[in-house]
């Protein structure tokens, strides 16, 4: 792995503080986001009561994984609640997820557009909403929060000092039926996820006059990043999202740090088809200053060492050599303009 930098602990504490001090107390506003809210920071809904939702999108590291942004270089992938079992990729933001579209193929492209976690498996497809059915994944997970069933989950919530807010919100009785509760929870969650306490589009990029540096960096961006991250509205968002929720390759080396028994072939599995091994869902890059380590196995701990393998990955052996892109990895950019990038990258980081 790359030298550590033994400053970035206290300049990480002085952003993110800031960025929470800005921020003030929750902007959560409906009956539902209150509830979304209450169950996204309960602990209670791991199996030792010791790690909610919050733990791994935490509004300090821009809603992904706080103990990794803080010690980017010795951790890529989120702690269960167990305190030892480890995922197999690093924990995205939960900010900016819910304008994504239930998955499916754009038959134009022929790109798969949409769905939830890196890989698109929580598709949208059951509920129609694949941030709901995303948020139903990590308390089952044995290597997350490891409750032992959609029953304990339930029980968590008919034992909370929050049940009366369920009832009022999906009526006196809706937790009988555990099935239908669990898909409730789920869209509870994403119900918070979507309100301004989470996706806030508050950053300097929406509010503010950006510097000369940083309007050079937004030229660059805009020549060479925004095919993948737009930099216009799109998918009903009030402003730009800076992804187009698609996938691609784009050569990442695998992570030694994390265990494997074989490549990650990301999407390919999921919708049953080679073409698609090794794709990645193309994030959001807002509040991206936050959310180190970078890519979907954390092997990059800082954005600048992001960028410069974007800018020139020659030096690397991608995890998965088929369907690479081109867009990336042969840009020609100096180190000046890689510095310009990440200059304009550190606008969108929200509450300025």
């Amino acid at each position: 792995m790359m030298k550590k930098f033994t400053g970035i602990l206290v300049s990480s504490l002085f952003v993110i503080s800031a960025a929470w001090a800005a921020g003030g107390s929750p902007t959560v506003s409906s009956d539902i986001e209150k509830l979304g809210m209450r169950l996204y920071n309960d602990k209670n809904m791991s199996f030792n009561g010791t790690q909610s939702c919050r733990n791994c999108h935490h509004p300090f590291s821009g809603f992904a994984d706080i103990t990794n942004h803080l010690d980017p270089y010795t951790n890529f992938v989120s702690t269960g609640a167990d305190g030892v079992s480890k995922g197999g990729r690093n924990a995205p933001s939960s900010a900016y997820a819910g304008f994504s579209p239930i998955l499916a193929l754009d038959e134009a492209s022929s790109e798969w557009v949409g769905g939830m976690f890196w890989d698109g498996r929580a598709t949208g497809w059951d509920l129609g909403d694949p941030l709901a059915e995303q948020a139903q994944g990590p308390p089952l997970n044995p290597v997350e929060m490891a409750m032992p069933s959609k029953d304990a989950v339930i029980q968590t919530i008919k034992d909370s000092d929050y049940v009366n807010l369920w009832n009022s919100v999906f009526g006196t009785g809706s937790l009988e039926d555990v099935a239908a509760a669990y898909d409730n929870f789920g869209i509870a969650i994403a119900a918070y996820e979507r309100s301004t306490d989470v996706t806030k589009f508050t950053s300097k990029f929406d509010t503010a006059v950006l510097s000369d540096k940083e309007e050079a960096g937004r030229d660059l961006f805009q020549t060479n990043c925004a095919s993948c991250h737009s930099i216009t509205k799109a998918f009903g968002a009030p402003a730009a999202l800076f992804t187009n929720y698609k996938y691609a390759n784009i050569g990442v080396p695998a992570n030694d740090g994390i265990p494997s028994e074989g490549a990650d072939l990301g999407l390919g599995p999921i919708v049953g088809d080679a073409a698609q091994d090794g794709k990645f869902k193309i994030p959001t890059l807002r509040n991206i200053a936050l959310t180190a380590p970078y890519s979907h196995n954390g092997v990059f701990p800082t954005l600048m060492e992001m960028l410069e393998f974007l800018n020139d990955r020659s030096v690397f052996t991608p995890e998965v050599e088929e369907n690479l892109s081109t867009k990336v990895g042969n840009m020609g950019l100096t180190p000046n303009q890689l510095k310009e990038i990440e200059a304009f990258l550190m606008t969108l980081t929200d509450d300025y």
